[in-house]
């Protein structure tokens, strides 16, 4: 078999169809580059359209199929709006990344429950929503899928100053693992990307220059990472093949960080 068959036929994603919630963000929006890149039609799910069709744009150029969705993921009911609406265009539904966040830098003690309530419902409640929604037809067609939630390092080992967000990345985390073992004989894969240092609009206020230093010390390899570095983990877990006995994978893409100790 010649590289690029053999290639194709563990990580190509021709036919299928993935719904990437947060597409319009950064990271997620790079991810989205790669499955369509792969081969996936790919419906970028948001609520910013100048941001979702830069990324149609780029999509396009590279000769990939996109469409924009606009929906509030934290809603049932726009969600299973999405659904709907992604079954009657495209025809199905094969990969789900649930990558809707928000940050916050806020000392412990000055923590709303405004604030708390905030972060939790689109962190947590927005993944909640997307694993049942997007799951139970999944496990109900029978014929396997996989869901990537966007975890964080936080969501591993404590990290100082994003209370929270650490909290509601933990939830991710476990909620993530106990789909995994509940699907795994519907082959419906359920797994973790997770984000070490990768600057993105939501950790601005957060990345202040002795943080910054902070994190350069912990990272073997002295750099932040880059949106596209996220593509090779994703298509690992979006593919059946390639990804085919991966489920319930905490999958840190991290440039060393969580190795580091002294």
């Amino acid at each position: 078999m010649k590289t690029e068959d053999y290639l194709k036929s563990y990580f190509g994603l021709e036919g299928k169809v993935a719904v990437v919630i947060g597409g319009t963000g950064e990271l997620c929006g790079a991810m989205a580059e790669g499955l369509a890149g792969a081969g996936a039609e790919v419906v970028i799910v948001g609520r910013n359209v100048e941001k979702a069709q830069a990324r149609l744009d780029k999509i396009a150029a590279a000769g990939g199929r996109a469409w924009f969705h606009s929906a509030e993921a934290t809603s049932k009911a726009e969600l299973e709006g999405l659904r709907d609406a992604v079954l009657q265009k495209s025809g199905r539904i094969d990969i789900v990344i649930n990558g809707a966040g928000i940050n916050s830098a806020t000392p412990f003690f000055a923590i709303t429950e405004e604030e708390f309530d905030r972060i939790l419902r689109v962190n947590v409640k927005s993944v909640f929503l997307g694993c049942q929604i997007f799951g139970q037809y999944l496990v109900e067609r029978g014929q396997g899928g996989s869901i990537i939630n966007l975890g964080s390092m936080s969501g591993v080992v404590p990290l100082s100053r994003v209370f929270t967000y650490s909290a509601s990345k933990g939830a991710v985390h476990n909620l993530s693992l106990n789909l995994a073992r509940e699907w795994a004989t519907a082959k419906v894969r359920v797994n973790v990307i997770v984000p070490g240092f990768f600057p993105a609009e939501q950790n601005k206020k957060v990345l202040t220059p002795d943080r910054v230093a902070s994190i350069m010390g912990h990272t073997p390899m002295k750099r932040f990472g880059e949106a596209r570095e996220l593509i090779g983990a994703t298509l690992l877990l979006a593919s059946d093949a390639a990804g085919s006995f991966i489920t319930g994978e905490e999958l840190i893409v991290d440039g060393g960080y969580h190795a580091m100790t002294i």
